[in-house]
C-alpha cells in the first residue's frame, strides 16, 4: 500500500514539474526543473525495481543533459523571448497523445503478473541459465553483455556513427570568423564560474561523480550500471569541471585529441575482443574460449567489451561538449 501512494506522489509530482516547465520563462529555472523531471523519472524506475534503468536515467536526464543544456546557457540569453502562439494546437496534440497512452496501459498485464507473457518465454532461461554459463549476479549485465553481444556492439557503433554525423554539423575545422576565440568561451561561462555555490558544489562533485563511474563501471556484474552509465558519469564529471574552472581548464584536463581517441578505441576494443575469440576458437564474441575455464573467459570477456562501451560513451559526449563549446554564435 506504501509503495502505491509513493508512486501515485511521485505522479503528481511529474506532472507539477512538468507543468512548471511549460510555464516558466526563465531558461535557468526550466534547465533546474528538467533536472528534478528525470530525478522523479528515476526514483520511479527504483520503485518498480528498474534499478539499471533508474541509474541510465539519472546519469543522462538528470546528470549529463543538465550539464549540457547549462553550458549553452552560457552561449544565449537568461529568458525565452520567443514570440507567444495559439496554445490550443498544443493542448489537442498533447491531450490526444496521452489519451492513447493511457488506452495503451489498459492492455498491459498487471504489475508484477507471474503470467505476463514476458514472464512464459526467454526471461525464465535467462534466470535458469546465467548463474551455470556465466555466474554473474547482475542477470541484465549477462544479457546485454553477452547473451545479446551483437546487439550492444551494434548499439556501441550506433553512438560512434552519431558522434561522427554530430561532429559533421558541428565542423572540426571553421572559417575563423565562425570559431570562438581562446578564451572567449570562459568569458562567457563567467556567469556560471562567478556564481559561489555552482563553483564550489560542482569542484566538491566533480572527483566523486568520477570516482562513482568508475565503481559503476567495474561493478556492473554485481550491482546496476555498466560501460555506459560508467560513461555518462565519467562524462559529466568533466564536462561540469569544464563549466565550473573555464573551458579552457577542461581542454587541459582532457585534451581533445585523447577524447577523440577513446571513441575509436572503445569501438575497436569491443570489435577486437570478439575477433580475438574468433581467433582463438571460438565464435564471435563467444568469451568462453578467452580463458581455460569458460565461467572466467566470459568474466573477463564482458570487462573488456564493457571497458570499451564505456570508453566510447565517455569519448562522445566529451568530443560533442569541445566542439560545442568552440563553436561560434552565428
Amino acid at each position: 500500500m506504501m509503495t502505491i501512494v509513493f508512486s501515485l506522489f511521485l505522479l503528481t509530482m511529474l506532472v507539477i514539474v512538468a507543468v512548471a516547465i511549460l510555464r516558466t520563462d526563465n531558461l535557468f529555472t526550466a534547465v533546474m526543473l528538467s533536472g528534478i523531471f528525470s530525478l522523479i523519472m528515476a526514483a520511479n524506475f527504483f520503485v518498480l525495481d528498474a534499478a539499471d534503468v533508474a541509474l541510465t536515467e539519472a546519469v543522462i536526464g538528470a546528470g549529463i543533459s543538465t550539464v549540457l543544456f547549462l553550458g549553452a546557457l552560457a552561449l544565449t540569453a537568461e529568458h525565452d523571448h520567443s514570440p507567444p502562439v495559439g496554445s490550443w494546437v498544443p493542448l489537442v496534440t498533447s491531450s490526444a497523445l496521452g489519451g492513447v497512452i493511457i488506452f495503451a496501459t489498459l492492455q498491459a498485464p498487471r504489475l508484477g503478473d507471474p503470467n505476463a507473457i514476458v514472464h512464459k518465454h526467454v526471461a525464465p532461461w535467462y534466470l535458469e541459465n546465467t548463474p551455470l554459463l556465466i555466474d554473474v549476479p547482475n542477470v541484465v549485465t549477462a544479457v546485454l553483455a553477452s547473451f545479446r553481444g551483437y546487439d550492444t556492439l551494434g548499439e556501441v557503433f550506433v553512438v560512434f556513427t552519431a558522434c561522427i554525423g554530430v561532429m559533421s554539423l558541428l565542423g572540426r575545422v571553421r572559417p575563423r570568423g565562425e570559431l570562438i576565440e581562446e578564451g572567449e568561451f570562459d568569458k562567457r561561462t563567467d556567469n556560471l564560474r562567478h556564481h559561489l555555490i555552482p563553483r564550489v558544489v560542482g569542484k566538491m562533485l566533480v572527483p566523486f561523480i568520477v570516482l562513482f563511474g568508475l565503481y559503476v563501471q567495474f561493478h556492473g556484474d554485481f550491482g546496476p550500471g555498466g560501460g555506459f552509465q560508467a560513461g555518462a558519469l565519467v562524462a559529466a564529471g568533466i564536462i561540469l569541471y569544464s563549466l565550473v574552472e573555464g573551458g579552457a581548464r577542461g581542454r587541459e584536463l582532457v585534451p581533445e585529441w585523447f577524447s577523440g581517441m577513446l571513441v575509436a578505441l572503445g569501438a575497436f576494443t569491443y570489435a577486437a575482443v570478439g575477433v580475438a575469440c574468433m581467433v582463438m576458437g571460438g565464435r564471435f564474441l563467444d568469451y568462453s574460449v578467452l580463458s581455460h575455464d569458460p565461467v572466467h573467459g566470459q568474466h573477463l570477456g564482458i570487462l573488456l567489451i564493457e571497458a570499451g562501451v564505456g570508453m566510447t560513451v565517455a569519448g562522445v559526449m566529451i568530443t560533442i561538449f569541445h566542439a560545442f563549446s568552440r563553436r561560434g554564435i552565428r
